[in-house]
């Protein structure tokens, strides 16, 4: 490649980064330090807040689960990833704006924006994953979607400072809403970059009118669920992923409630803890990344999950704020490892060409975990809650057996996906996706 090239691809992976960035910024404050406790303890309160917080997770994710592979199949066929990428990015940053208007009480809307918030979240994704395989070679993509995991952590840690500093300086519920207009806005600035300078590669086909075009995407998904079939290395990865993607997602979905219900922090301290595990998932991303490249994906995936259970299984019997700290490091190293190193190998196993669909079909397999995973976690929490009340335990005691018992759950997810996870050969279906014979 020439110069010119070389320096237009640099310029490209810059903006892929950016928009990693950017939305790192509404993960670390919306769903980790900030509205999930807002909405569990001001909003709803109570056991019922759990609950409540998990079916809205549950409910994103499965809209986005059937969605996803439709939409995959259209954005690669349209050659238009970058629209559908663009659409999501601006349903994400409008709804996590309103999200200042959720007051105490609010339940309804409190659940519906952030619903839509986190459906463009998940979906833009998609299509921000598939574009991985265009900026980079079969041999890079694991440093590169490392190196893009750990730069956005950066940017969550830069919004959750910001943040920070305004809940200190001012206090109360109303700088806690205000503060969730900031990751909108940081999203929105550092995803523009993608779209100016990230081109299209997929040359667009002609598309069919009428009935036919309806019937184009589900063509295309029966035909994704075929070459699933026969490239069966991804098959069994994508049957790991949606069991141990599970325990991740339960994970960050209910980590500032954990805090809140088991420690008493407050919403400096969750914050504070959400950086702490921001920080120390970026070293996790970047070795890992490169582990993935040198021994392979499966290698460093055992690896971070191994890590992920420890850390769970040692939740489940503390009782210190400070070890909850030390284990939120620890966790924070290896998940954000298990989501890189995820999205690497789905880059390895997809056949040339088809990276949205095949992307697509990845975001089936976790977005239809994800609605079970959190379901479960707030319906045991709960649950379990409301049955020691019933029988005369404490509220605060009850509850906080409730979390320590839902925990189990996650590390049930994570235990299984490994041992799935153990089935793949990853040599076996590399050279097949890239068309060779083992």
């Amino acid at each position: 490649m020439n110069r010119a090239g070389n320096t237009s691809l640099r310029k490209e992976r810059t903006a892929w980064y950016f928009y990693d960035f950017g939305n790192s910024a509404y993960a670390a404050v919306v769903l980790l330090a900030v509205y999930s406790a807002y909405f569990k303890g001001a909003v709803v309160g109570g056991a019922r807040g759990s609950f409540l917080w998990g079916l809205s997770v549950g409910i994103a994710m499965l809209v986005v689960a059937l969605l996803s592979p439709i939409l995959g199949a259209l954005a690669d066929v349209a050659g238009r990833k970058k629209s559908f990428l663009l659409f999501y990015t601006a349903m994400c940053c409008v709804f996590t704006a309103l999200l200042f208007f959720v007051t105490p009480g609010a339940v309804a809307i409190g659940m519906a924006f952030f619903i839509l918030a986190e459906i463009g979240y998940r979906s833009a994704q998609v299509f921000y994953n598939s574009l991985l395989p265009e900026i980079a070679a079969p041999d890079e993509i694991g440093r590169i979607s490392g190196n893009g995991w750990a730069f956005g952590n950066v940017g969550g840690i830069l919004c959750l400072i910001i943040v920070l500093g305004l809940i200190q300086i001012i206090g109360g519920n109303l700088v806690t809403r205000a503060s969730l207009i900031v990751p909108a806005i940081f999203f929105a600035v550092f995803a523009a970059p993608l779209f100016l300078w990230v081109r299209e590669r997929n040359q667009p086909q002609k598309l069919p009118s009428g009935r036919e075009l309806l019937a184009l995407p589900f063509r295309r998904i029966a035909e994704t669920f075929k070459a699933v079939r026969r490239f069966k290395e991804f098959g069994k990865f994508i049957l790991a992923f949606l069991i141990y993607n599970d325990g991740i997602l339960m994970t960050l979905s209910f980590a500032a409630i954990l805090g809140t219900v088991l420690f008493d922090l407050k919403q400096e301290q969750l914050i504070l803890f959400m950086i702490l595990v921001q920080v120390t998932s970026i070293p996790g991303a970047y070795l890992l990344g490169r582990l993935a490249d040198r021994l392979g994906a499966r290698t460093a995936l055992l690896m971070s999950l191994a890590l992920m259970i420890a850390s769970v299984l040692w939740m489940y019997f503390n009782n210190s704020v400070v070890v909850f700290y030390v284990i939120g490091g620890i966790a924070g190293f290896a998940l954000t490892a298990v989501q890189s190193v995820s999205r690497t190998m789905v880059g390895m196993l997809a056949p040339e060409g088809r990276s949205a669909e095949f992307y697509g079909f990845f975001a089936v397999a976790g977005r239809t975990s994800s609605f079970i995973g959190p379901t479960i976690y707030g319906l045991v929490a709960s649950r379990v809650a409301l049955w020691l009340q019933s029988s005369g335990r404490a509220a605060v005691i009850a509850e906080q057996t409730g979390q320590r018992v839902a925990v189990l759950s996650i590390a049930a997810f994570l235990v299984l996906g490994t041992l799935l996870l153990l089935r793949v050969n990853e040599k076996a279906g590399r050279a097949v996706a890239r068309g060779s014979q083992t």
